[in-house]
């Protein structure tokens, strides 16, 4: 039996309600089937065996994509770079995930958000670190505010996750504050922790419906900002040749 096979199998037989799923032949429906349900895991205790093959087969799997270091991205102007690609895939200090209130994940299976990818490539443990973390709260997360939680299995060192504005309608200035908040906890929260380098995600765009340019222009200002008074790197990670013509303008 592969890893994956086993992964699959152990998830499986922790839910009565999928007794009947098969796992599939081919690798890319298995990791498929794997993927949904560790999106769909609730926080419960993993044997060290589980837990050790995920370590394995996650890792391989990133390698085998392909790890971008930070150190070798060419700056577009002193300390902040501009890079399109996976963020999950990215070796740096800390990379941002675009988080729900919830901070537990996404658990639509195999749903393409960031926050989906994220906790999948990272494994079952970010999850139930969020949930600690969450139950200690007591309360859902505002937004604009950060925590900083272990990567786990990524390449980066931390996952700082942020609740960005939801625009549901006109754009209004509580939501570019609310966007200024979420960039400025993240790194404030780098910079507490000494992370030398942090890779952004596009905040609170695409479903969460804030303005792509917008959101670019709030991104670049808040972190040119910090950068006056603080050493760090910043990369701003884009996935949509959109969002990279926007960064492209604003910076350099």
């Amino acid at each position: 039996m592969n890893q994956l096979h086993f992964l699959i199998s152990h998830l499986l037989s922790e839910r009565e309600d999928l007794s009947g799923i098969r796992i599939p032949d081919g690798e890319q429906d298995q990791f498929r089937l794997y993927r949904g349900l560790v999106n769909t895991r609730p926080v419960m205790p993993a044997d060290d065996l589980f837990l050790q093959t995920e370590d394995d087969f996650l890792q391989a799997e990133t390698a085998r994509r392909g790890i971008t270091d930070a150190a070798d991205l060419t700056p577009v102007e002193p300390g902040i770079c501009l890079w399109k690609g996976d963020i999950t895939t990215l070796k740096c200090g800390a990379i941002v995930n675009a988080a729900n209130s919830g901070m537990t994940g996404c658990w639509l299976p195999c749903h393409s958000c960031i926050d989906n990818c994220i906790h999948t490539f990272a494994g079952v443990r970010l999850r139930a670190y969020c949930h600690a973390l969450m139950q200690a709260q007591g309360h859902e997360e505002p937004t604009g505010q950060a925590k900083i939680t272990p990567a786990f299995n990524l390449p980066c060192k931390y996952v700082i996750h942020t609740v960005g504005p939801i625009v549901d309608g006109a754009l209004t200035e509580t939501h570019c504050k609310l966007l200024e908040s979420s960039y400025q906890s993240c790194l404030e929260i780098a910079v507490q922790n000494h992370v030398p380098s942090i890779a952004f995600c596009c905040i609170s765009t695409g479903v969460f419906g804030f303005p792509q340019d917008r959101a670019a222009e709030i991104a670049v200002r808040t972190v040119r900002e910090f950068r006056e008074t603080h050493d760090i790197q910043v990369i701003f990670n884009v996935f949509k040749e959109e969002d990279y013509t926007f960064y492209k303008r604003l910076l350099g």
